[in-house]
């Protein structure tokens, strides 16, 4: 006899706890404030500061912060408050889609993989060693060294993507290997339960919580990398990211001309960010692991 609706949602009703019993720890709340901090100010200047504001010429070139300008303003004339709130939007953009090929469809495939075994498992397991073995960074740099300036931050986004799914795929392989082992999976089975329906239904709830946490840390990982590709000149330059931003202000030495305004908002917002999914990233681990749940 097949699973009632209510049975086979159970494990999926018991993720949502999760979000609850987070808050109870200080690092994640801290982490979660701070995040949303950083969020504000792009909010505040996308919808409340004119697009003009970023466009080159619009005020007096290398302007410390006064007045209309929060934040000064760069070589170009460009507002350095409008160009970080862009600049966020599009780092977390590029994060979270990070997150989304590494995580999700890592993760898919470890499900999948791990699941039916047999010769997909195999060809599977082939593709995760080699992509494991290469040398991202390297491969990364060669990469966006070839069509730089033909870049933008979607096509940045895929390409760290592309080198970040196999290690969250090897992960959920092995655990789903033992999980499918279970007593609830073979019950699942008996109940006339499909293969897709166990793996969704009753393995990936088991998987929730670390997934979670890894999604987190691979939005940090998504916005690290493009930070490094940006600073070396290799990032998406038609977009305004916080690593271009530190580009540009390296590039016509803010550094030695004393625009300490220009380069040093997005390197603070840059820590702070890190900080702040750091921090949710160490609520989450928490959670996940109950010997830690007595820290904090």
């Amino acid at each position: 006899m097949k699973l009632t609706i209510f049975e086979k949602f159970r494990n999926v009703t018991k993720c949502g706890k999760t979000i609850k019993q987070v808050f109870k720890y200080t690092d994640f709340k801290i982490g979660f404030i701070l995040l949303l901090s950083i969020l504000s100010i792009s909010v505040h200047g996308q919808f409340f500061i004119p697009e003009s504001y970023v466009r080159i010429g619009a005020f007096e070139p290398s302007q410390p912060p006064q007045g209309l300008n929060l934040l000064g303003t760069d070589s170009f004339g460009r507002d350095v408050y409008a160009q970080l709130s862009y600049s966020i939007a599009n780092s977390l953009i590029i994060g979270i889609m990070v997150a989304i090929i590494g995580t999700i469809v890592g993760s898919v495939v470890g499900f999948i993989s791990g699941y039916y075994g047999g010769t997909l498992d195999a060809i599977v397991r082939i593709i995760i060693n080699v992509m494991l073995s290469i040398p991202s960074l390297l491969l990364l740099l060669l990469i966006a060294s070839f069509i730089k300036g033909a870049l933008d931050f979607v096509s940045v986004s895929l390409i760290i993507g592309l080198f970040s799914w196999a290690w969250p795929a090897r992960q959920v392989r092995s655990q789903v290997l033992s999980l499918k082992e279970r007593e609830f999976v073979n019950v699942a089975k008996l109940s006339g339960m499909k293969g897709y329906e166990i793996i969704f239904i009753e393995i990936m709830p088991h998987m929730f919580r670390w997934m979670t946490v890894h999604f987190i840390s691979t939005i940090l990982y998504g916005i690290l990398t493009e930070s490094s590709l940006s600073v070396l000149g290799l990032g998406p330059q038609k977009n305004l990211t916080l690593g271009m931003m530190i580009y540009w202000a390296l590039n016509y030495a803010a550094l030695y001309r004393g625009i300490w305004w220009w380069w040093t908002a997005p390197v603070i917002i840059l820590i702070i960010l890190f900080l702040s999914l750091y921090l949710m990233n160490i609520g989450l681990e928490r959670i996940m692991n109950p010997r830690l749940q007595r820290v904090g």
